[in-house]
């Protein structure tokens, strides 16, 4: 299991300072990463495809204009061209506009975890991703600062909570 913490945006008081949102955190699960792929595109602002893709040059093309490289190709499409001439039109390139930024490829690998963290990461407030139940146990437990001490006690509330759902600890805290 995946574990997602959400802590919300502390708010700015009037003289300037900032305080804790009103709001709780809150916990929730995916079961692998193909699932919190599909449970973070159903609530972001972006396409899955801006999310996280892979795709050859060559495969790009036929999709946007179905051309093969060549001329015609580089005329409509010439970033995406030069990628293709710089990497190889088969070399897989990646999308993901929350890391990357909008519209941007690149030769360099990017994980779908790495996406989705970063797609997590633009949302308000703050996200914790635990990617096991040993994970999130750990954190629970005491391993992650951010859950440690009486200012936390909501956020790790939250996790406990979902932990005990999940039936990975038992309920007798």
């Amino acid at each position: 299991m995946i574990y997602i913490l959400e802590r919300p945006a502390e708010v700015q008081a009037e003289a300037g300072t900032l305080v804790p949102a009103r709001a709780e955190p809150h916990a929730w699960f995916a079961y692998d990463e193909a699932d919190l792929a599909r449970k973070v595109a159903a609530t972001d602002s972006l396409q899955p495809w801006e999310i996280y893709d892979r795709q050859s040059a060559r495969e790009w093309l036929e999709l946007l204009a179905e051309l093969p490289p060549g001329p015609e190709a580089e005329a409509r499409f010439p970033a995406l061209c030069a990628l293709g001439q710089r990497h190889g039109y088969e070399t897989p390139l990646y999308r993901a506009d929350h890391l990357l930024g909008r519209g941007m490829l690149q030769a360099e690998p990017v994980s779908l975890r790495q996406a989705l963290e970063a797609a997590l990461a633009a949302r308000p407030g703050r996200t914790t991703v635990y990617w096991s139940d040993e994970q999130a146990l750990h954190a629970f437990e005491g391993g992650d600062p951010a859950l440690v001490g009486p200012a936390h006690w909501h956020a790790r509330r939250a996790l406990y909570q979902q932990l005990v759902a999940l039936e990975v600890l038992a309920d007798n805290q």
